[in-house]
């Protein structure tokens, strides 16, 4: 029987089932004669790798031939459909197309195939020869290490991840797939093996090529096109200057294919943003974004050119971009569903709740050419405004080749973003003249809005080139309020009158001059007022005279600043480029070192105001007027102030502005007056009747103070019958309307104090269910609380004249005292009965109380009665009136 030597040089029989058989015998048996090529299975497909077997020599595996370790996905089995991404080990140069997948579970378990590998192994060893057996067997072979583990391979899971090695880099795969690729220099079609992968687009000349013959760079220079029902598509890439032109089998293969690389080059572009641009962005929240019908809130920034949006805010690579570059950006009243883009459901943001969806929303849609037009939706009409101004900023006004010769120019500065050395800011069109113009400066449809407009023109012109007179000043006055009811009353002419004062306050600058012109121009004032740059700012003293054929005198630049200003606190144009317009020529003009440069400054704080608190209802008043043609309004942040009164004589002078509400309006006079807040207090202002009526206005919180006190001088003219009386004002009037009595604990002692006389005249008019006893201590009090202590033979100062005790005593019994217990019959000695005996109780009862104290009891006795507070109104009632009683009551 012939002999057989081991590796470890033991000699044994072949036979002999007794002489142990190691696992090295077997492989190099098997493998050391064979010289036929060796295929491995990978998931139901036989792959060949190598043309002759492995020898079991750890050098016989080159870099060019060695295989990955395959690690199994924790996902479960699943089977791939096409254009599923695969998750696997492999190799470049053995990837596996989606769509190469069996339908089949053909997952093998590791333990298993290694045992039935090495049972075939046995069974072929024990029926060779002895002499075919012969040979030296090396240690442990590294093929059958590797091909044991390489069949440990689990079904693929639907993953974008492939793991080459735990120390290499992480491989992004996005698609693979047979393509058709029309040639460079012959032009025909030739089927390659194409890949995306990590921002590449690679293709190969088959699938199993290990190095690519060409690839593609999808970058922020590379862009994709397909047309309408076409199966091929486009891949422009500028960096190269080459255009590739692609094919797929079928229509909906080329828009897969298109699909992702659009989204690669979302995701590389968005991320090159967001590196650059991170820390400038003009301006980013959440909003809700609405397109396809599908609804989403994003966390959205606005950066540069790019409207960026994200899942959640912390994120680094967006959802998408719009280049706003090209876009139209309008308000519209309703949201509607765009036939573009099917977006995924997206978690809300921490702080959105089910209440967000009830309040009304304003929308905003962004219209893009080649992507559709995507709708914004936004809560408040602060966020709306400040998100539409700048949306149309950056989409360069949305105008274009369209609008007048002037909203052309505008629309051209926007998209020099405003650059001041810009020779458009010099364009005789948008400087000063002298002459009326023959059209209108914005667009216009209506032929009788055409004609206002110039008539509007003229008016400006007439109000800026009369000197102010303060003995004419109403001239200008009325000026001012006829054309800005003419905008309010025709809203479409706001921007018109807009440009026509940006126009009219902007000077031509003079020519350089030369240097010796410049030398004795400096020769009287001093060396280094000869900067050329200083001399052409648009409010350097050098040009405030300006050049005297085409610059008028400096009052009329001034005297425009003054309609300007007014024209701002009452609204603000519609059209965002020329809200845009407005602020770049006063950010030009503003410096505190002119006049007109202090007037630019107060335009600026009252754009600000315009914008946060909205427009107004009514035209400017006298008094609003005169407060900025009168005086710089730069000098005080509150150009106006008003008197208002107490029920206790005094009065408090309280400043604000054209944009001031009510509601700030009280909020400044309890800080001065240190009183609590009017929700706490119950307090409200109220006006005087202008019909002359003895009645009294609340006003509402959202009001505009100037608009009230325009409508109170209206109303007040239309009563008089034309007659004008100038000394005649709004009367207001700080009192109680809602008594809490939760809330009394808190009162401070101004507030008990103006509650106190308050409940005194209601006390007068028969209000309160008093004892005539009563009455006659609570109108003693109210003498100590005005006048304090008695003192005898000596008079009190009231309203800065000496009075005696008993003038001061009869003029709190006909202000407090019930009308029930002073009658006009009543006999001079009665009076002077009653007078005596409330001055009686001021010297005895109530001597050394402070006023506080005196606040407090009178306070404490009308409280006693449950109704103290309580109002009675007079309403009609609306509808139908249930076939009973009548419509009114009380």
């Amino acid at each position: 029987m012939p002999a057989v030597q081991t590796a470890d040089g033991q000699r044994c029989d072949a036979e002999d089932t007794s002489v142990p058989v190691t696992e090295e015998l077997y492989t190099a048996k098997v493998y050391e004669h064979l010289s036929i090529p060796v295929y491995v299975s990978l998931h139901g497909r036989a792959s060949l790798i190598r043309n002759r077997p492995f020898s079991g020599d750890s050098s016989d595996s080159s870099d060019t031939e060695e295989l990955l370790s395959v690690h199994s996905s924790p996902v479960g089995t699943k089977s791939l459909m096409k254009n599923d991404s695969l998750d696997s080990n492999l190799s470049d140069d053995y990837m596996i197309p989606p769509d190469a997948m069996a339908d089949a579970d053909v997952s093998v378990k590791p333990s298993k195939m290694k045992d039935e590998f090495k049972n075939k192994l046995l069974d072929k060893v024990k029926s060779m020869s002895a002499a075919q057996s012969t040979a030296s067997i090396q240690s442990k072979g590294s093929m059958h290490s590797k091909i044991s583990v390489a069949s440990k391979e689990s079904s693929a899971s639907k993953s974008y991840t492939l793991e080459r090695d735990h120390k290499k880099k992480t491989v992004i795969l996005e698609k693979t797939g047979y393509l058709s690729k029309l040639g460079g220099r012959v032009k025909t079609w030739k089927k390659q093996w194409f890949m995306i992968k990590n921002g590449e687009l690679l293709y190969y000349k088959t699938q199993n090529d290990r190095r690519p013959a060409g690839r593609i760079t999808l970058d922020s220079q590379c862009a994709v096109s397909k047309a309408a029902n076409a199966t091929t598509f486009q891949v422009e890439s500028k960096t190269k200057k080459r255009t590739y032109y692609l094919a797929g089998d079928t229509e909906q293969v080329a828009e897969e294919w298109v699909k992702a690389i659009q989204d690669v080059l979302k995701r590389t572009t968005s991320r090159v943003i967001f590196e650059q641009t991170n820390n400038k962005a003009v301006l980013k929240g959440w909003l809700t974004k609405v397109k396809h019908g599908h609804t989403r809130k994003c966390w959205c920034v606005l950066s540069g050119k790019n409207f960026i949006y994200y899942r959640n805010q912390n994120d680094r690579v967006p959802i998408g971009t719009i280049n706003m570059k090209s876009a139209r950006v309008e308000e519209i009243a309703e949201a509607q569903d765009s036939d573009d883009e099917l977006l995924d459901d997206a978690p809300p943001p921490p702080s959105s709740s089910s209440s967000d969806k009830k309040q009304k929303q304003y929308t905003v849609a962004i219209h893009v050419e080649d992507q559709g037009t995507t709708y914004l939706l936004i809560n408040t009409r602060e966020d709306k405004e400040t998100w539409l101004y700048h949306l149309t900023m950056t989409s360069g006004g949305g105008v274009g080749a369209s609008g007048t010769q002037f909203e052309q120019l505008i629309s051209k500065l926007m998209e020099v973003d405003g650059d001041p050395s810009c020779a458009l800011w010099k364009h005789p069109l948008l400087l000063h003249s002298r002459e009326s113009i023959s059209e209108p400066l914005t667009t216009l449809p209506m032929e009788h809005q055409q004609f206002e407009a110039v008539r509007l023109f003229k008016s400006c012109q007439l109000f800026m080139s009369v000197l102010v007179d303060r003995a004419g000043i109403d001239y200008h006055v009325v000026l001012a309020q006829n054309a800005l009811q003419l905008c309010l009353a025709h809203p479409e002419l706001q921007s018109e009158l807009y440009c026509q004062l940006i126009k009219q306050t902007t000077r031509h600058l003079s020519p350089p001059k030369s240097g010796v012109q410049n030398l004795f121009l400096c020769a009287s004032h001093s060396w280094f007022l000869c900067d050329s740059a200083q001399a052409n700012s648009p409010t350097s003293t050098a040009t405030l005279n300006g050049n005297d054929k085409l610059n008028p005198a400096s009052f009329v630049f001034l005297q425009g600043y003054m309609l300007l200003a007014m024209c701002i606190a009452l609204f603000l144009p519609k059209p965002h480029r020329i809200l845009w317009y407005l602020k770049m020529h006063l950010q030009r003009h503003a410096d505190s070192r002119t006049e007109l440069g202090k007037y630019a400054m107060f335009c600026q704080r009252a754009l600000e105001r315009c914008e946060r608190n909205g427009g107004r209802e009514a035209k400017p008043s006298r008094m609003e007027a005169l407060s900025i043609i009168t005086r710089n309004p730069y000098q005080t942040s509150l150009p106006c102030s008003i008197p208002v009164h107490f029920l206790n004589g005094a009065y408090q002078v309280v400043g604000f502005d054209g944009s001031t509400s009510v509601e700030e309006f009280v909020c400044t006079l309890n800080h001065e007056v240190a009183l609590r807040d009017a929700r706490c207090s119950g307090f409200a202002l109220f006006t005087d009747d202008p019909a002359g009526k003895d009645i009294e206005h609340c006003l509402q919180s959202q009001v505009k103070i100037c608009d009230v006190i325009s409508a109170w001088e209206q109303t007040w003219k239309e009563k008089q019958c034309g007659k004008v009386e100038h000394s005649k004002v709004v009367r207001l009037t700080y009192k109680n309307r809602f008594y809490f009595k939760s809330q009394s604990k808190a009162e401070g002692d101004m507030e008990r104090l103006l509650l106190c006389h308050q409940v005194g005249l209601q006390i007068a008019d028969d209000r309160f269910p008093l004892s005539y006893e009563m009455a006659l201590e609570l109108v003693a009090l109210m003498v100590q609380i005005e006048h304090g202590d008695y003192r005898p033979g000596s008079t009190h100062s009231s309203g800065g004249t000496a009075t005696p005790p008993s003038q001061l005593v009869a003029h709190s019994i006909e202000r407090f005292m019930p009308k029930r217990y002073r009658t006009p019959q009543q006999q001079q000695t009665e009076q002077k009965a009653l007078t005596a005996t409330v001055q009686k109780m001021w010297e005895s009862k109530l001597h050394g109380k402070s006023q506080p104290d005196c606040v407090r009891c009178f306070l404490t006795a009308a409280r006693k009665w449950p109704f103290l507070g309580a109002r009675l109104y007079q309403v009609k009632v609306s509808g139908p009136s249930w076939g009973l009683g009548s419509t009114r009551s009380r």
